[in-house]
């Protein structure tokens, strides 16, 4: 198993496959997929203008779930964004037990596991979902398109890196916009603008009010089951990098907001416009306009810890690594699990842990042994769930 993990792992690698533009990827790693195990039928389910999933069934019984695209590539300019580096990223490295690469903790590493188990069992669907991380405006995803054409089976699990433990109970999300909006000046003639010197001169109050609605938001947390509340500022702008000497009239910032219990992303994004019109009211920025947007992700959602896929995932646990899943609290990890469990079908989330590796925090680490005792996990579950 150890060496097909290896197989599966250096084709992934080679072939990129960024959120909505898996296709390619996809069709790859069917005709591989057909060449090593003929015996079953592996097909690319496409979507949007240029995604696609692979996906598999070995008639009726579970769903086994996991993501093809790695959200980013390894070297575009959205990448640049995030990473804020230049420089290539290395292929796939093993050295003994480890074995690092771009995408392993996202996609890549869970993805093999959830191919080698599905082969293995013989039981069961398979879906490695393009389009499956979250993104605003990425159209459709891979989980919607299948369930759009196959109806969902009751009991689900899903492949993702992520605590040592068994999730059945996952958070729900939702985006925060921010803008506060003055007038437009030049910066040779800083009066001219609203405030005097531009709107993004006075960012700092708006941080200020953010990270003080961000600690008390955090503070209300109830912890309700095993997760909890998160919430960071992921992008900030304003203006044209081009004309800097043109102030802009708008500052825009945008916050990934985890909810592990049932928040009202509307009723949020209300508090936090008052708050901030209030401070900025006390500010440079009192004569901008300050507005807040809502965006739904998910709701958070559970499954019963009584329902059989949760019962299943234990034993499974507890053959493999000899005891029992640790409790766990305030977990803030938000995957397709709530959509699955929208739909009806009962999930669990487990996988291996990655960390950043030591030479290239944009590249993962896995350990082969751990990767391959929860692809054992995946197979036995595959073969005990009932269809």
């Amino acid at each position: 198993m150890r060496q097909q993990l290896l197989d599966v792992l250096r084709l992934l690698d080679a072939t990129p496959a960024p959120r909505g533009a898996e296709r390619t990827a996809a069709h790859r790693l069917r005709a591989w997929c057909a060449d090593r195990w003929p015996h079953v039928e592996w097909q690319v389910l496409e979507h949007g203008p240029a995604g696609g999933s692979l996906i598999a069934a070995h008639g009726a019984g579970p769903l086994l779930y996991s993501h093809l695209d790695t959200s980013l590539d390894a070297g575009g300019a959205y990448s640049r964004l995030v990473t804020g580096d230049t420089a290539p990223v290395a292929p796939l490295g093993v050295d003994g037990d480890l074995v690092t690469g771009f995408g392993l903790g996202v996609a890549r590493g869970p993805a093999a596991a959830v191919l080698v188990a599905f082969a293995e069992a013989g039981a069961g669907r398979l879906l490695l979902a393009g389009s499956g991380t979250h993104r605003r405006g990425g159209g459709t995803t891979g989980l919607e398109a299948y369930a759009d054409t196959y109806q969902l089976p009751r009991s689900a699990i899903v492949a993702k890196c992520g605590p040592p433990t068994l999730l059945w109970h996952e958070p729900g999300a939702f985006y925060l916009s921010v803008r506060v909006t003055g007038r437009s000046g030049a910066a040779m003639a800083a009066e001219s603008a609203t405030p005097p010197g531009g709107v993004v001169a006075g960012a700092g109050v708006v941080l200020d009010e953010l990270a003080h609605w961000r600690t008390d938001y955090l503070a209300a947390d109830p912890r309700e089951g095993q997760t909890g509340r998160a919430c960071g500022i992921g992008a900030i702008s304003g203006g044209w990098p081009d004309k800097p000497d043109l102030l802009p009239a708008q500052l825009r910032i945008d916050l990934y907001v985890v909810a592990g219990d049932r928040v009202a992303p509307a009723a949020q994004a209300a508090e936090l416009a008052d708050r901030l019109r209030a401070r900025c009211a006390e500010s440079v920025l009192r004569d901008c306009a300050v507005e807040v947007e809502a965006e739904p992700v998910a709701a958070a959602a559970a499954t019963p810890a009584d329902a059989p896929v949760v019962t299943a995932a234990r034993a499974a646990w507890l053959d493999e690594f000899g005891a029992q899943p640790p409790p766990i609290t305030g977990w803030t990890g938000s995957t397709d699990g709530v959509v699955l469990r929208a739909h009806g079908a009962e999930t669990v989330r487990l996988g291996p842990q990655a960390k950043p590796a030591t030479d290239d925090p944009r590249r993962d680490a896995l350990s082969l042994g751990q990767l391959t005792a929860y692809a054992r996990v995946y197979c036995r579950l595959l073969t005990d769930l009932p269809s």
